[in-house]
């Protein structure tokens, strides 16, 4: 999906999906109902902005990146050994460089 289509909607149900948890998980979290969060990753209403920074918490990312502002995302490296870290970076370099020659 391009950068251009990927709506605040479907950043929610990713990010959602990546952290393997449900619509009721997060609807419990964020004290509103599971029908909330289907609503806004149906794309039928839009949360306020108190949700949105909720949001970036829980799937720990920043308000710009859930709000398509910018397209970093980050990920925790938590538990993982400085082998697996650099593992991390260099394929991360390799699709850049691959990217690049598109």
């Amino acid at each position: 999906m391009s950068r251009e289509l990927f709506t605040l909607a479907d950043r929610i149900k990713s990010l959602r999906e990546r952290t393997g948890i449900t619509q009721a998980e997060t609807a419990r979290q964020l004290g509103i109902s599971r029908s909330g969060v289907n609503a806004w990753e149906m794309g039928l209403s839009v949360p306020s902005t108190q949700y949105i920074i909720e949001l970036a918490k829980i799937f720990d990312v920043s308000t710009d990146y859930l709000l398509g502002m910018e397209n970093t995302s980050s990920i925790s490296i938590k538990g993982l050994t400085q082998k697996q870290v650099s593992v991390l970076l260099d394929t991360i370099e390799c699709f850049k460089e691959i990217n690049e020659k598109k």
